[in-house]
């Protein structure tokens, strides 16, 4: 069913999906990169999983399954990858400073590429600043006052402190490289969750969830005890009924 979706969306087969085009399911569309977005929603997870006690069932269960899928998704590397990886190590040794701006410090290349580190791994999210032209923006009627009416070279002064100012230098980082077309197929058929955008959401939704679980304490008894068998049909065949007896003649 999962590959009927993706051919009804597309009219020609091709090597590579196309971001951004349907799935084949209303509302959702093709993910640009499906595997860097897992691997770091993963590990984000994995992460907060660690401020529950070692005993909490929730913990026990979300991390089982995290890590589980976890490995799928490594498990399936691109085309270049090796290659795209080493350059990207690189890029970050040789260039540590665009990558993490301290706080008070220079904002190299207006912190576009912000390095982040979760569950032991690197990742670099990259902020993307629309260009606006003042041009074409509308005039809201406000006058723009003048220096001495901004302030005086005091307030300036802590102005400067708060917004260091910027470096141009810059640095061209590069995307991981797509998966192809059957390694998504392979990917989804191997999580067994639907398309790979649905296991998306559905890890998403999981990012969210930990916060809550960790704000009600999951993990502490209940203030008011559960009840003599409240908790039974949770077992197996307790309220399957069994093959009736052929009617007697």
């Amino acid at each position: 069913m999962r590959s009927t979706f993706r051919l009804l969306a597309t009219v020609k087969p091709s090597r590579y999906l196309e971001p951004g085009n349907p799935t084949g399911l209303t509302g959702l569309f093709t993910h640009p990169l499906p595997r860097p977005t897992l691997v770091y929603l993963y590990s984000q997870t994995l992460d907060k999983l660690r401020a529950f006690p070692e005993h909490s069932a929730y913990r026990v269960a979300t991390e089982a399954l995290t890590n589980h899928r976890l490995k799928i998704v490594e498990g399936i590397r691109p085309p270049g990858y090796e290659e795209w990886s080493a350059k990207a190590k690189k890029l970050l040794e040789e260039h540590p400073e665009v990558f993490n701006t301290p706080k008070g410090g220079v904002d190299y290349d207006n912190e576009k590429h912000v390095k982040i580190m979760h569950d032991g791994r690197s990742f670099v999210r990259t902020i993307v600043h629309p260009e606006v032209d003042e041009r074409t923006q509308e005039w809201d009627g406000e006058e723009v006052p003048t220096l001495q009416e901004q302030g005086s070279k005091a307030d300036f002064a802590a102005l400067a402190k708060g917004r260091p100012g910027s470096d141009e230098k810059t640095v061209e980082w590069v995307q991981e490289p797509a998966l192809e077309a059957r390694q998504v197929e392979e990917m989804e058929n191997q999580i067994g969750g639907g398309l790979i955008e649905e296991v998306i959401q559905v890890a998403e939704g999981e990012l969210i969830l930990v916060d809550e679980m960790l704000k009600a304490k999951v993990w502490e008894e209940l203030e008011d005890k559960a009840g003599a068998g409240q908790w039974q049909y949770f077992a197996r065949d307790q309220h399957t009924p069994g093959t009736q007896e052929p009617p007697k003649q």
